[in-house]
């Protein structure tokens, strides 16, 4: 199978804006845990990277916002934030447009799906990236899944983009590995910024290790952003994750962190 390794992280800014507002044993092991995928990655032997966010508005906007959208760039560069603030510097990733190309000729012929050629880098894939791929060798392949604007993706189609990217990636001989970035509940950018509801965070990661997909997919966004907030509509990324890999998950690390103002989260799945 080309498809070689399927996690899960969070991407919070404040992981890397203000990571000492955070109790130092916390860190330590959310950092521990971000080595140890790291690691699980570069076992794997990937040939790219292909990582799922939610991006903030940092390059669709409402006069533009695809339901999926992959990216087909020979590089890209990020934090589109002022480095200073996010505590990454400025860095040129590489792509692999050929690779790309092909994955979106592949995901089309049964997966609506656009894509782009220049693709700024916000937090919702440089915090990850900083993190398992601090040397930023490894081709990467960015996807978007419209966790920002409605009338947004039905949290089914995330699951059957997921299994679509599946079937495509054991179509071809690269071998890839996948990541979903996201959140769990928060309150981006209003007063509740900081709240956490980590008894709904439990109960979804719990569906999602079960492997779940009636449960995963049950929930109702106007229920979502009462209950978890609209950050929680990143959902949707964990969900294609376990549309791709098809086994049950392993939380290696969750803990609320309101310093961060979100629950922090490591996960892996098995292949089926």
């Amino acid at each position: 199978m080309s498809l070689v390794y399927a996690g899960i992280s969070c991407h919070a800014p404040g992981i890397t804006n203000r990571p000492h507002a955070a109790p130092p044993e916390v860190l330590k092991a959310l950092r521990a845990q971000f080595d140890a995928q790291r690691a699980a990655i570069e076992a794997a032997q990937p040939d790219a990277l292909f990582i799922v966010s939610a991006e903030h508005f940092a390059n669709f906007f409402n006069n533009n916002m695809p339901t999926f959208s992959v990216g087909m760039g020979d590089h890209y560069e990020g934090p589109i934030e002022d480095p200073s603030w996010l505590g990454i510097p400025k860095t040129r990733v590489p792509g692999c447009k050929g690779l790309s190309q092909k994955i979106v000729e592949l995901l089309l012929q049964e997966t609506d799906v656009g894509f782009a050629e220049e693709w700024k880098f916000d937090h919702g894939i440089m915090v990850p990236l900083h993190h398992v791929t601090p040397n930023y060798d490894l081709p990467v392949i960015p996807a978007n899944i419209n966790c920002q604007v409605p009338p947004l993706t039905p949290l089914k189609r995330a699951y059957h983009f997921g299994q679509s990217l599946r079937r495509v990636f054991d179509s071809i001989p690269e071998r890839i590995a996948l990541l979903g970035t996201g959140g769990t509940s928060h309150w981006p950018c209003i007063p509740d910024s900081g709240k956490i509801n980590h008894e709904w965070d439990e109960e979804f990661l719990r569906r999602w290790s079960r492997h779940d997909v009636a449960a995963m997919t049950a929930y109702k966004d106007q229920d979502i952003i009462r209950d978890a907030g609209a950050g929680a509509l990143e959902i949707r990324t964990s969900i294609a994750v376990a549309g791709a890999a098809g086994g049950e998950g392993r939380i290696a690390f969750y803990q609320p962190v309101p310093e961060f103002a979100c629950g922090c989260l490591i996960g892996s799945m098995a292949l089926s």
